[in-house]
């Protein structure tokens, strides 16, 4: 479970083919627009955020923690049994009960979500449309699907969730099509926080012991 954020979906970016202009609904446009402008303004961010994954027919119903900082196009993210550094030419991918960190080059290209962008994913590869609106408490959220133009990708909708008076992003919500569902919901955000481009590297002196297993193109 904690590998997709890895691989395609545990969040966000990259697919290649433009969408369609008529597949877009001018309502869930705005809206989104909106939440991207609204995250492009901040120097820096940090979100704690609950990962509940749920399969009927594989029976499982599952839940876990993380932490992710964002600043530009860097990002690092901790999970319970791994933390991901991606400054955003390199990614350090450190197991600590493994002692390893596995290094690969950073390919914006990949196809894989990236965590970093999911306030901006939309923009290439998917069409969009208003699914309503919920209420919890005293706030209005805009829920926006998203389907990805590549028929290709193991998912086949993406739900957000978002704050219709701050215009962050509250949830959201991955469907893949052997009837998994991820459901990532912020739990805290910090808004400019203040954190410098070296927190995005792994610190190998700070962990001597650890075996590097480098993977990146030596070209």
């Amino acid at each position: 479970m904690r590998n997709l954020f890895l691989s395609g979906i545990l969040i966000f970016i990259g697919l290649s083919a433009q969408a369609q202009a008529n597949a877009k609904d001018p309502k869930a446009e705005a809206i989104l627009n909106a939440m991207s402008e609204r995250y492009k303004k901040l120097t820096a961010f940090r979100a704690e955020f609950a990962c509940n994954m749920k399969s009927t027919q594989e029976k499982l119903d599952e839940t876990f923690t993380g932490k992710i900082t964002v600043k530009g196009d860097k990002f690092r993210l901790k999970l319970p049994e791994q933390e991901i550094f991606n400054n955003k030419t390199t990614v350090w991918t450190y197991i600590e009960d493994d002692k390893e960190v596995t290094i690969t080059d950073n390919d914006p290209n990949s196809g894989d979500i990236n965590p970093a962008e999911v306030y901006n994913m939309y923009k290439k590869g998917f069409k969009y449309n208003w699914f309503g609106e919920k209420k919890e408490g005293t706030e209005i959220f805009d829920e926006v699907d998203l389907t990805p133009d590549d028929k290709n990708v193991n998912y086949f909708k993406i739900r957000l969730l978002i704050n219709r008076r701050t215009r962050e992003l509250k949830s959201w919500q991955i469907f893949e099509k052997n009837g998994r569902r991820f459901l990532y919901a912020i739990m805290k955000f910090e808004s400019n926080v203040a954190v410098t481009d070296a927190f995005f590297n792994f610190d190998k002196a700070q962990h001597p012991k650890v075996q590097e297993v480098d993977l990146r193109d030596k070209k």
